[in-house]
């Protein structure tokens, strides 16, 4: 798809929030924690859930980039918050807190083999953007992504993303789109910051006036592209490659998995994105290591007695099974942390999705997101039912159907379970 002919119009810097950087809602500060690639140390996810309990809400909030989130952090504690951050490794480098923006493929290595280490690159990326002081600069939404070779995140429309290739070689896409541009394994970490770089020589991007890749017009990302393909290792085909059709599904699996290596992993979908302290404990408590992904959920890549912590995790209210109700459903903050929001839509959703749906046309079903306003913070990337809160009701709109206004209550949970299902 090619850039938009006119780039959209900003009316300033980008106030995306950070964990220095706190935005305030409703509710008190809101801290935003990146997690590059998703990758969480269990002393890490520790550290988050006793700041969620002691500074914020109680609660993490997962994000469609795969970060967490901390609401109601009163001004006074945002310090206290910085410094516990900074102990557990979640601040590297302050100065670059925003830039840090990296998708990983989060089931790489559990349900499939992939075709390069994908965390290992991450944390390879995540090493070589705070070392370049000019990255700092980069908006907080500026998005990295490494893929696995299957295409779900650079489905994402990352603003430079790695796709790792059969032949051995790595795709660079730019603004979700591949334009040919090829380089060895070895390399790509180096290009992706070199392309990162060559878009911050745009004077608007340092100025605040443009956010993103996607952002310019179609004659100045080709002029990104040309500069890129000069660059040491890298060379340009012609022959570019479709967008990808991910292999795993737009609502992701729950449940035990079983791994290429004959181990076990436990994906978790989590109710609205949202993990209680208590939660995020019990996660920590079960595998040394845990990934968040794009979706809202959890994947504990390996642990023993999968069964047991699967049972266990059940009953402190995460959905471990393939029937989860809560699959793919996610919402923004919603009434009364968003003071935009003209309900409580997490309420609403929670009513609408207490039940599973039950399959009628054997397919497979839309992530849905509900949203209290027409800014719809945090909606996933690729095809999404937004059911969109009015003050009397919500608009169901579904990609390709006609647009449908339904008042709460049970006509709302029929519209939205028939709205979710794919042809």
């Amino acid at each position: 798809m090619p850039a938009s002919p006119s780039p959209p119009v900003r009316g300033g810097p980008d106030a995306c929030p950070g964990a220095l950087q706190l935005h305030p809602a409703a509710d008190g500060l809101l801290a935003r924690v990146r997690c590059p690639g998703g990758l969480l140390t269990t002393g890490q996810l520790t550290t988050l859930a006793a700041a969620a309990r002691d500074l914020g809400d109680g609660h993490l909030e997962l994000t469609s980039r795969a970060n967490l989130q901390l609401r109601g952090v009163a001004a006074d504690a945002a310090g206290v918050l910085a410094g516990r951050l900074s102990a557990a490794g979640l601040l590297p480098a302050p100065g670059h807190d925003r830039a840090r923006n990296i998708l990983g493929a989060p089931l790489a290595g559990v349900d499939s083999t992939p075709r390069w280490d994908v965390a290992a690159q991450v944390r390879a990326l995540d090493t070589a953007i705070c070392a370049q002081p000019d990255l700092a600069r980069l908006s907080g939404r500026f998005l990295f992504a490494v893929d696995d070779g299957r295409g779900a995140t650079v489905a994402a429309r990352p603003d430079v993303g790695l796709l790792p290739r059969a032949d051995g070689r790595v795709g660079i896409w730019l603004a979700g789109v591949d334009h040919g541009l090829r380089t060895a394994p070895t390399d790509a970490v180096r290009v992706a910051v070199a392309a990162a770089r060559i878009f911050l020589a745009d004077g608007r991007a340092v100025a605040g006036r443009i956010w993103r890749i996607g952002d310019l017009a179609a004659a100045e990302l080709a002029r990104i592209v040309a500069a890129l393909a000069t660059t040491p290792g890298v060379h340009r085909t012609l022959a570019a490659d479709p967008p990808p059709a991910p292999r795993q599904p737009g609502v992701p699996p729950v449940g035990v998995l079983r791994r290429p290596d004959g181990d076990h992993a436990l994906a978790l979908a989590v109710p609205l994105g949202r993990l209680t302290a208590a939660q995020a404990d019990l996660l920590a408590a079960a595998a040394p290591q845990l990934r968040i992904t794009p979706w809202r959920a959890v994947v504990l890549p390996r642990l023993t007695d999968a069964p047991g912590w699967a049972h266990r995790l059940h009953r402190a209210g995460l959905g471990t099974e393939p029937g989860s109700p809560w699959l793919g459903v996610t919402a923004c903050a919603g009434r009364p942390g968003c003071a935009r929001s003209r309900a409580d839509v997490r309420a609403d959703a929670a009513a609408t999705h207490a039940t599973r749906p039950t399959p009628t046309g054997g397919g497979g079903y839309l992530p849905v997101h509900w949203i209290g306003c027409e800014r719809g913070c945090g909606t996933p990337a690729g095809p999404v039912l937004r059911v969109l809160a009015t003050g009397d009701g919500y608009q169901v709109s579904a990609p390709g159907r006609p647009t449908v206004h339904v008042p709460p209550g049970a006509a709302l949970a029929a519209a939205v379970r028939t709205a979710r299902e794919e042809p």
